[in-house]
C-alpha cells in the first residue's frame, strides 16, 4: 500500500488532488482514495473497498461523516492524524488478511 504525501500547493503530479477524470482512473477497481492529517496536508492512501466494512475503518468514516457532512467533494477526508489512519488501515488489512506488501 502506498502512502503519498498530499500538499495545498501545486507541482507535483499526486494522484486525487482534483476531481479530474484523469485521476479518477488512477484508482484501481475495488480501491476508494481517502486523505487524513491536516486540513491543507495530508497523506493519501488507496483503501481496498472489502475494509469498509471493518469496525476501526467505520469508525473514522463516522467521523468524517460527523465533521465535513456526506457530501464531501473529490477524495473522502478523515479527521485524524495520519499515522494514526495509516495505524488503523494496516491492522485492518491484517484482520481480513489482505498483504501490506
Amino acid at each position: 500500500m502506498a502512502w503519498i504525501r498530499k500538499s495545498a500547493g501545486g507541482g507535483g503530479k499526486s494522484p486525487g488532488r482534483g476531481a479530474g477524470a484523469d485521476e479518477e482512473e488512477k484508482v484501481p477497481r475495488g480501491h476508494v482514495p481517502m486523505v487524513a492529517g491536516g486540513e491543507g496536508d495530508g497523506e493519501r492512501v488507496l483503501v481496498p473497498v472489502r475494509l469498509l466494512s471493518d469496525p476501526s475503518i467505520a469508525e473514522l468514516l463516522d467521523m468524517a461523516a460527523r465533521r465535513y457532512g456526506y457530501g464531501q467533494p473529490g477524495v473522502l477526508r478523515v479527521p485524524c492524524e495520519a499515522g494514526h489512519f495509516r495505524r488503523v488501515v494496516d491492522g485492518a488489512m491484517q484482520r481480513c488478511g489482505i498483504s501490506l506488501a
